[in-house]
C-alpha cells in the first residue's frame, strides 16, 4: 500500500506528548440522579422517526432520479459532520479556506445535528471524559442511550458542568460558524427541507410530497442513526488494534455508512489525525474528498500519526489484530 498523502508529521519528541490526547479521569462518581425524561424531546423523536418511516415507504414510488438525489443529499448531510463538525471543527486536525469553510457549513445544516460550535463541544467533552458521567452519550449506559436515549433525558450535571469548561473560542472567533450558530434555523429549514423537496420537483417533475419525505425526512432519520451508531456500535463492538483498554473499536460496517468514521478506536486513541483512520482514504469516503480538495488548494496542514507511532502503539496496547482483521497496515515510508 502506496504512502499517505500528507503535509505533517510529528517529530519525534512530539509523539509522545501529541500521540494521545489527554483524558482526564473523573473522580468517584456519586451516585446518578435519577433520569428526568423530557417529553417534547420524545414526542418529537417518535414523529421524525415515523415521517422517516413514511419516507421509507414512499422511495419505491419514486422516480430512479429521486434516489440518486436522495443519496447525494445523504451524502453532503453526512459530509457537514464527517469532515465540517468533526474533523476540521471539533478537532482542528485540518485546516480549511473560507469557500470550503463556507461549504461544509451548508452540508452541515443540511445534517440538523445542533450547530457546529454545540455540536462540537459534545464531540470535545465526549472525547476528554469518555465512557464517564461527563460523557454527553456514555456507552457503559447501554446501547439506547449511547444510540438516541441521551436526547431524549436532561444531560447528566456532569455533561453540563465539564461542558463548561470547555475552550470554545476559536469556532466562536470562526465568522462561519458566528453565522450559522445567529442563522441556524432558517439554515436548516432552507438546506434540510425546502431545497431537497424543491430541486426535485422542479428538475425532474417528482411530487412535492413524494421529494419531501423522501428527500427530506427519510434521508434526515437514516443519516441521523448512522452519526449515532458512532457513539454506540463503534463503541461496543469491533476489534482494538491500538487500544485494548478502551470501549471505541473499529466497526467495518459504521465505517462504510458513516463514509470513513467507524475506525473508532484508531481515532479515539490518535484524535488529532485528520484520517480518522490508519489506512489513509482506503474505505474513507471522506478523507478522500479532504484529499481533493488538498489538491486544489482549498485543504491545508492536513495533520496525521507517523508510522512509528501508530506501530509502536499498536504493540504496546494493541489487541493484536490490524483494521478490521482484513485490512493490512501500510508499509513504513
Amino acid at each position: 500500500m502506496p504512502p499517505r498523502n500528507v503535509e505533517y508529521l510529528p517529530t519525534s519528541e512530539e509523539t509522545e506528548l501529541n500521540e494521545v490526547e489527554a483524558v482526564v479521569q473523573a473522580p468517584p462518581e456519586a451516585k446518578r440522579p435519577p433520569m428526568v425524561i423530557v417529553w417534547t424531546n420524545v414526542a418529537w423523536m417518535s414523529y421524525i422517526h415515523l415521517a422517516g418511516l413514511y419516507g421509507l415507504y414512499l422511495f419505491f414510488y419514486c422516480e430512479y432520479k429521486t434516489w440518486a438525489f436522495t443519496f447525494l443529499w445523504y451524502f453532503l448531510n453526512a459530509f457537514g459532520i464527517t469532515a465540517g463538525a468533526h474533523r476540521l471543527w471539533s478537532h482542528r486536525s485540518y485546516k480549511a479556506k473560507l469557500p470550503f469553510r463556507t461549504f461544509l457549513m451548508l452540508c452541515n445544516s443540511i445534517a440538523f445535528q445542533n450547530d457546529i460550535i454545540e455540536w462540537s463541544r459534545d464531540h470535545r467533552v465526549h472525547h476528554k471524559y469518555s465512557e464517564t458521567e461527563a460523557d454527553p452519550h456514555n456507552a457503559k449506559r447501554g446501547f439506547f442511550f449511547a444510540h438516541c436515549g441521551w436526547l431524549l433525558c436532561r444531560k447528566h450535571p456532569d455533561v453540563k458542568a465539564k461542558g463548561k469548561q470547555i475552550d470554545m473560542s476559536d469556532l466562536h472567533a470562526d465568522p462561519v460558524c458566528a453565522f450559522q450558530r445567529k442563522y441556524y434555523f432558517p439554515l436548516v429549514i432552507t438546506c434540510s427541507f425546502i431545497l431537497p423537496t424543491v430541486l426535485p420537483w422542479y428538475f425532474w417533475g417528482e411530487s412535492l410530497w413524494n421529494a419531501f419525505f423522501v428527500c427530506g425526512w427519510f434521508r434526515l432519520v437514516f443519516a441521523l442513526n448512522i452519526t449515532w451508531f458512532v457513539n454506540s456500535a463503534a463503541h461496543m463492538w469491533g476489534n482494538k488494534p491500538y487500544d485494548r483498554h478502551i470501549n471505541p473499536a473499529e466497526n467495518f460496517f459504521v465505517t462504510f455508512g458513516a463514509i470513513g468514521e467507524g475506525f473508532h478506536n484508531y481515532h479515539h486513541t490518535f484524535p488529532m489525525d485528520y484520517n480518522t483512520s490508519e489506512f489513509g482514504w482506503h474505505v474513507n469516503a471522506t478523507s478522500l474528498v479532504i484529499d481533493f480538495m488538498a489538491l486544489i488548494g482549498q485543504v491545508y496542514d492536513r495533520k496525521t500519526m507517523s508510522h512509528e507511532a501508530v506501530f509502536g502503539r499498536k504493540k504496546r496496547t494493541g489487541d493484536g489484530s490490524s483494521g478490521f482483521g482484513v485490512m493490512e497496515p501500510p508499509k513504513s515510508d
